[in-house]
């Protein structure tokens, strides 16, 4: 994968008949979806099949499993992710007969063209921060449209075209793309490095971050006073004479945090801005969520809208899929999973699930995330990982990488073990489940983690405890 700079955009009803490679994806079968609303004939092929491409067929959407030369044929516009290959045999056919081919934020970005544009980046926390924003502005009658990196929890959709202003994007730094999206209003969750694989160095991805927030067209930039990285950014936005709403819970905050309450699975705080003051209360757990929400509430006051119908979309809101979602109880164990792949994610998840435990451990089953991320942050993330009261590692998953020579999981099990974390390597995925369920007793908390597929692992835990222990209650 490779930085993209951004391209001419041209008005999504121009783009006739639109192909889309690896279409189930998260980011993709959103788009898809929309392209779908807006009367273009789409299609799409995966690798395999799922129950996104399986919805993708009920709405209506023409879609096949593997990827085949012939399937972009009629097509007058191809859309790809930065997962696919230069070889893959549908790019190299739509390359071969001159048809158009974008990249998924260019799609993405020519749907924008003609509303008010906010854009949600950061390091970490960018899909719960836009989800948030999504629901607060529906919730308070603007009826946005959306588009975010993971389903909603309620709907189990992650895009929806609304008949009002505003549309709502999450934006992806690491391949470059946030810079493609048309946004009157930006926020920055964060600045930490990642991606360097991407972009080099910390200082060059750092100020892909600035060109993000001083793009023109941008009015205000909402960023978080709490992060190291992104108060730097705010600084310097400030100096060129940007307007910058900072939050968090600083001194400086413009949006302001104090008297934080967490409380298990929520989360409250009094929320301040330009004399108001008002109580934040969340459904989802920690610090880290509470500061996502200002940021939507930020966003939503920039927007003119009533700060009451925020708050109350605010305390409506309960998460995105992957994002500390419970997957169920059996025999005492109850099971969460979340996205978290860098060790940052990974210290506020674990911090915030310790608020869940009660008189059992905390147990963290940890799948790590690209070759490179592992070798960079192998010391950042054993201490993270410390923070549970055991850590299950198995391999990585690999995504668009190929291997590193001497880069293995092992190399987290090391890292754990050198920062006082109590550490069972697994290599292999498939194992698991058994391993984990011999492990478990009554009253802890296992959590899965990683931004590959250990999704799959928390259902089938509890289908093993299920099995070695019958006669459990469980629900």
């Amino acid at each position: 994968m490779a930085l993209r700079d951004p391209v001419e955009l041209v008005p999504a009803a121009e783009a006739g008949a639109v192909h889309f490679i690896a279409i189930g994806g998260a980011g993709m079968s959103g788009v898809a979806r929309l392209y779908h609303e807006i009367g273009a004939r789409v299609t799409g092929s995966d690798q395999s099949d799922s129950p996104a491409l399986a919805e993708l067929s009920r709405l209506g959407i023409t879609t096949w499993v593997g990827h085949e030369p012939a399937h972009v044929a009629g097509a007058d516009t191809v859309v790809v992710s930065s997962a696919i290959r230069a070889d893959n045999p549908e790019l190299v056919a739509a390359r071969e007969a001159g048809v158009r081919v974008w990249h998924r934020s260019t799609a993405l970005a020519a749907l924008m063209l003609g509303h008010q544009g906010v854009a949600i980046a950061g390091t970490h926390g960018k899909t719960t921060t836009t989800a948030m924003c999504a629901v607060m502005l529906t919730e308070a009658g603007a009826d946005p449209s959306y588009v975010i990196g993971a389903p909603l929890a309620t709907s189990g959709t992650s895009a929806h075209l609304g008949a009002g202003a505003v549309f709502v994007v999450e934006a992806d730094e690491s391949d470059g793309t946030f810079l493609q999206y048309p946004a009157e209003i930006v926020v920055v969750t964060n600045v930490e490095a990642d991606h360097l694989d991407n972009w080099g160095t910390p200082d060059e991805y750092f100020a892909g971050f600035e060109r993000f927030a001083a793009a023109p067209g941008v009015r205000a930039a909402v960023i978080n006073a709490d992060d190291p990285g992104a108060a730097e950014l705010a600084d310097r936005l400030t100096r060129r004479g940007a307007r910058v709403v900072r939050y968090g819970e600083h001194e400086r905050s413009d949006v302001r945090l104090s008297d934080v309450t967490l409380e298990g699975v929520t989360a409250e705080a009094t929320l301040s801005f330009e004399g108001d003051s008002d109580r934040l209360r969340l459904q989802v757990p920690g610090r880290h969520n509470l500061a996502n929400a200002a940021a939507a509430y930020a966003v939503g006051r920039l927007l003119g809208v009533d700060r009451d119908r925020l708050l109350a979309g605010a305390h409506g809101f309960t998460g995105t899929l992957r994002r500390f979602q419970a997957k169920g109880e059996r025999g005492g164990v109850r099971v969460f999973d979340d996205y978290a792949h860098h060790p940052t994610e990974i210290r506020a998840t674990l911090t915030a699930a310790r608020k869940v435990v009660a008189g059992g451990r905390l147990i963290a089953c940890f799948q790590p995330h690209l070759y490179s991320r592992t070798r960079d942050f192998a010391d950042e993330f054993g201490a993270a990982l410390a923070l549970a009261d055991l850590v299950v590692l198995t391999d990585i998953y690999p995504a668009r990488e190929d291997p590193i020579p001497g880069v293995t999981g092992e190399l987290l099990l090391d890292s754990a073990r050198a920062h006082g974390a109590q550490v069972v390597y697994v290599a292999d995925k498939s194992r698991l489940p058994g391993a984990i369920a011999e492990l478990v007793e009554p009253g802890d908390v296992v959590l899965t983690i990683g931004a590959g597929d250990i999704t799959l692992v928390g259902p089938m835990v509890l289908s093993e405890i299920d099995a070695r222990r019958p006669g459990d209650g469980h629900e």
